[in-house]
């Protein structure tokens, strides 16, 4: 359903054919039309459980009792997991990138790494399906964090929980947010509200685009 969005962009009949490109036949279609991609890192809060899907380098991190605990996973080509569906799919790796290429293994659009009409799209060098991460939340939690690489490339998940809690406190993150950085630096910042009675249980599920139940780990220092 993900690459059905990149494959389908009109948004009308009215649209011009120049703009049109549903006249490929699916998604392992020889493909000419634009071959930029974006990753997609989305949390969605449902009761007391915050779900969690990524696919890319975007990270989401939550903030409980001031450590940091990473809800998803960064898909680098250099994952085992990552490596080994690339190789399979017919790609290769150098310096780090898909095919000398691309520094991360899962994406929405990317189509040129796409095209291996044998597979099917979980198969491909790059992939757009998600990990699912569900996480039931407790009074501890205080804020969840969803952010690019170009945030991560310059902080550990620890270090922008510790930057974010400092901030809080004074308010002053405005001015911040007008300096100039060195790469396209977005986040997302939710603060929970104050528990009003006793918490839940802080017991986690985790998967790998299946659920299964885990226990949190906090974040380790990225390099």
């Amino acid at each position: 359903m993900i690459e059905g969005l990149i494959w389908s962009p009109r948004g009308g009949d009215k649209n011009d054919q120049a703009d049109d490109w549903a006249f490929e036949e699916g998604p392992h279609s020889d493909f000419s039309g634009p071959t930029s991609g974006c990753t997609a890192c989305v949390a969605l809060i449902k009761g007391n459980q915050l779900v969690v899907a990524n696919a890319g380098d975007s990270r989401c991190v939550i903030s409980r009792n001031g450590q940091a605990y990473n809800l998803s996973r960064d898909h680098k080509p250099d994952l085992e997991v990552e490596r080994d569906r690339i190789l399979k799919a017919g790609g290769f790796i150098h310096a780090g990138r898909v095919n000398g290429s691309l520094n991360l293994a899962r994406a929405i659009g990317d189509m040129e790494f796409k095209q291996n009409k044998f597979l099917p799209p979980e198969k491909q060098i790059v992939t757009a399906n998600p990990d699912i991460n569900i996480v039931e939340l407790c009074d501890e939690d205080e804020f969840v964090v969803l952010a690019c690489d170009g945030i991560w490339d310059c902080m550990s998940s620890q270090q922008l929980v510790d930057f974010v809690r400092e901030q809080l406190k004074s308010m002053s993150g405005a001015y911040d947010c007008q300096r100039e950085g060195c790469d396209n630096m977005t986040m997302i910042l939710v603060q929970f509200k104050k528990p009003t009675s006793s918490g839940t249980s802080s017991d986690e599920k985790s998967s790998t685009s299946e659920e299964a139940e885990a226990e949190p780990k906090p974040a380790e220092n990225e390099s």
